[in-house]
């Protein structure tokens, strides 16, 4: 990190009060756990941990723009970030483009809404489903909310509680939330329209079934533990020493830190030839999976377009490797998801973006690899890490920007019931609003998924 850079965010916290770091906090928690962010006192630390998330860095302000957009220091804005109000507006009129969720938004305009009396109003409806010490006269309202969602009084997807509790003494604060239900059932209309489900024109048995499960929003089940293998295939070191890939280490360490906590079977073999990853595949295909209700492949490689490279510079194509998982070839794991996620490029050709300093340390790695169209089977969905012809990127420090997203994701969101497209949904916007060595990096999601898969978290 460069001095200019240090110094920028020593000016910016100075000048941020109790407050407005409280608020940045708020904002923030899509991106970075609760319990860190609670041990945070002062806007320096919470610079450093935007750091260490690879939220803000050279190069990669975006992220702070909006934050200080949204809690109104257009001055901070101006002075030290070169931005505005109104340039802000149009950037966060894009599609995709905000990073802050619509739901945080929400719940911190309504908090700058209400007045002292509001907040008393709010405090003493909430006494009998909250704790008395979450409601002491010092509560702000932002930790009010924090507390609801703790207790699952509120979520994303559902209000109600908060809606008739504003019902009474602030209508107008009530019909804000009417407008954002309202906006996000347009929205999830647009995305089923924009990403339709592949699945068989003749369904079958069981498959038919399922199929009109899938109409009444059944989920996937699971209910054994271990819910499934987590197939982790991991390459580090190549026979050419050139394209040795560092930090994936990191990346094998977090996926399984993840799915064990999902209850998942996790199992990582490192540094595989091309023929060595198709035969590990084929073995996990013919495995027993009928006490199992899902299969998970990580695939940590280079690559080239539909391809996976091996150790030995040896390729496979990425559709052997997910054909040995369809109904007729795995018949144990018929009708259950079967998801691939897969860290690589698909291509040379970097993503345009505004020019940013160039890292001479080699901060940023490229992974070369595959782009491909699933077989017309269902049940399967898999994560790519870029789209095709595009370069995906890698810190030798920390991992892929692609995997550890993916992570942190899944860490915050299984919690609150969110299905994994969602969540790879999340991981897109994520990427979309970064610049990485003055490119961007945009993931790929291609699913023949019949219900939503949501992760249930241990009890």
């Amino acid at each position: 990190m460069s001095a200019e850079f240090r110094k920028l965010l020593f000016e910016i916290s100075e000048a941020l009060v109790t407050d407005e770091l409280a608020a940045l906090k708020f904002l923030s928690l899509e991106h970075v756990p609760r319990r860190k962010l609670e041990a945070i006192q002062e806007p320096k630390a919470f610079f450093e941990v935007l750091q260490e998330k690879d939220m803000i860095g050279v190069g990669n302000l975006s992220f702070l723009k909006e934050l200080l957009y949204w809690i109104g220091r257009i001055d901070l804005l101006t002075a030290y970030l070169g931005s505005s109000r109104e340039e802000m507006e149009r950037e966060l009129q894009v599609l995709g483009r905000a990073q802050v969720s619509a739901y945080r938004q929400l719940l911190y305009g309504i908090a700058e809404d209400l007045t002292p009396e509001d907040v008393r109003s709010v405090k003493f409806l909430l006494q009998k489903q909250l704790p008395k010490t979450k409601l002491q006269e010092n509560a702000s309202i932002l930790q009010v909310f924090l507390e609801m969602e703790i207790n699952g009084l509120i979520k994303e997807d559902n209000l109600r509680v908060l809606k008739n509790i504003l019902q009474g003494f602030r209508a107008d604060i009530k019909k804000n939330i009417d407008a954002y239900e309202e906006k996000k059932r347009e929205n999830y209309s647009r995305e089923e329209v924009r990403y339709p489900v592949s699945v068989s024109v003749h369904p079958v048995g069981r498959g038919a079934e399922r199929g009109a499960a899938h109409q009444h929003k059944e989920i996937y089940k699971m209910i054994n533990n271990p819910h499934g293998y987590c197939l982790i295939l991991n390459n580090h070191i190549f026979k050419n020493p050139c394209y040795n890939r560092e930090g994936t280490l990191q990346d094998g360490e977090a996926v399984k830190r993840v799915f064990n906590w999902l209850q998942f079977q996790t199992v990582e073999y490192m540094d595989l030839e091309g023929k060595k990853i198709y035969e590990k595949v084929k073995e996990y295909s013919k495995k027993d999976h009928r006490n199992m209700d899902c299969f998970v492949c990580f695939i940590l490689s280079h690559g080239e377009k539909d391809k996976i490279k091996g150790v030995d510079d040896e390729c496979v194509n990425i559709e052997d490797l997910v054909s040995c998982f369809t109904g007729t070839n795995c018949p144990s794991l018929a009708g259950k998801p079967k998801v691939f996620i897969i860290q690589a490029c698909q291509g040379f050709v970097r993503h345009p973006s505004v020019t940013v300093e160039a890292d001479s340390t080699g901060h940023l790695e490229e992974d070369a690899t595959p782009s491909t169209s699933i077989p017309d089977k269902a049940d399967i969905l898999i994560g790519m890490s870029t789209v095709e012809d595009y370069l995906s990127f890698r810190s030798r420090k920390t991992g892929s920007v692609y995997i550890q997203s993916l992570c942190k994701k899944m860490e915050l969101l299984c919690p609150l019931g969110v299905d994994l497209v969602g969540i790879l949904t999340k991981v897109n916007q994520d990427l979309a609003g970064k610049e990485f060595d003055g490119s961007k990096q945009m993931p790929k999601i291609t699913s023949t998924l019949l219900m939503p898969l949501i992760f249930e978290i241990p009890q």
